[in-house]
C-alpha cells in the first residue's frame, strides 16, 4: 500500500506515566473528531489536562479499568475540572473506589478522592468516543471488577493491571483470584488476537502474541 492510499488509523493514543508510582495513564482519541478519553487518571491531573490541551483535543470521557488508587485516584478531579462522565469499572470494584481517599492519605496522594461512576460497565458493553466504539471485557482476578477496553479495528487494548510485558497482575489483594486472572487472560484476551497491541497499567507496551510466546506466567508453553 503506497503513501497515497494508506488509511489513517481511527484512533491514536498517548501514554502518560503519572504520580511517583509511574503508572500508565493513556489519552486516547478519535482521529476524525479529536474527541478524547483519559484512561486511568491516577493523579497529576493538571499535567494530564495540559497534555489534552497541547494535543488540541476535546476531552469527552474518563474511563477506569479498576478501582485501585493508582489508576482511579484522579478521576474525581478530572470530572470536577471538565464535567465529563466517568465510565467504569465493573460495580464489583465499588469497595476499592470507596477506599481511594484513605489509601491516598497513606501514600501521600492527598488529592485522591472516591467517586461514583456515571456508568458502571459489564462484560459485553461498548463505550463510544467521537465516532469510534470500544468493546468492554470484564476481566476479574487482579480486582473483581476489572475491565479492559478494546478497539477492534485498531487492534488496541488498554488492559490495566490484568497483564504486563513479561508478567501478570497481583492477586494477593482482597477479593483477588489467581484462577480468575488466568481465566481472564486466556479466555478473554487471547481470543482477541496475537496482533493486538496492549497498554498495561505499568511499564512498557507489548502485544498479546509476544506474551503468548514469552511470558513466564501465561505463555502457551507455561500453561501447557
Amino acid at each position: 500500500m503506497d503513501a497515497q492510499t494508506r488509511v489513517e488509523p481511527p484512533i491514536k493514543a498517548l501514554v502518560v506515566p503519572v504520580t511517583p508510582l509511574r503508572q500508565n495513564c493513556t489519552i486516547v482519541w478519535c482521529v476524525k473528531t479529536r474527541r478524547a478519553a483519559v484512561i486511568d487518571p491516577g493523579g497529576d491531573v493538571p499535567r494530564l489536562l495540559e497534555v489534552v490541551r497541547q494535543q488540541g483535543l476535546t476531552l469527552e470521557k474518563i474511563w477506569i479499568t479498576h478501582g485501585h488508587l493508582d489508576h482511579a485516584g484522579g478521576a474525581a478531579a478530572v470530572k470536577e475540572a471538565t464535567g465529563v462522565p466517568i465510565e467504569g469499572p465493573h460495580p464489583d470494584d465499588q469497595f476499592w473506589i470507596d477506599q481511594i481517599a484513605t489509601s491516598g492519605a497513606r501514600y501521600g496522594m492527598t488529592d485522591a478522592r472516591s467517586f461514583t461512576p456515571d456508568r458502571w460497565l459489564a462484560d459485553g458493553d461498548t463505550v463510544t468516543l467521537g465516532e469510534t466504539t470500544f468493546e468492554v471485557y470484564h476481566c476479574p482476578g487482579h480486582t473483581p471488577g476489572h475491565v479492559v477496553f478494546f478497539h477492534r479495528q485498531a487492534r488496541f487494548a488498554q488492559v490495566g493491571d490484568v497483564l504486563f510485558a513479561g508478567s501478570i497482575g497481583r492477586t494477593d489483594f482482597p477479593r483477588g483470584s489467581y484462577q480468575d486472572l488466568i481465566a481472564s487472560i486466556t479466555g478473554r484476551l487471547w481470543p482477541l488476537g496475537d496482533d493486538v497491541t496492549f497498554v498495561p497499567g505499568h511499564e512498557r507496551v507489548s502485544t498479546f502474541g509476544a506474551e503468548r510466546r514469552t511470558n513466564p506466567f501465561v505463555s502457551d508453553e507455561a500453561l501447557a
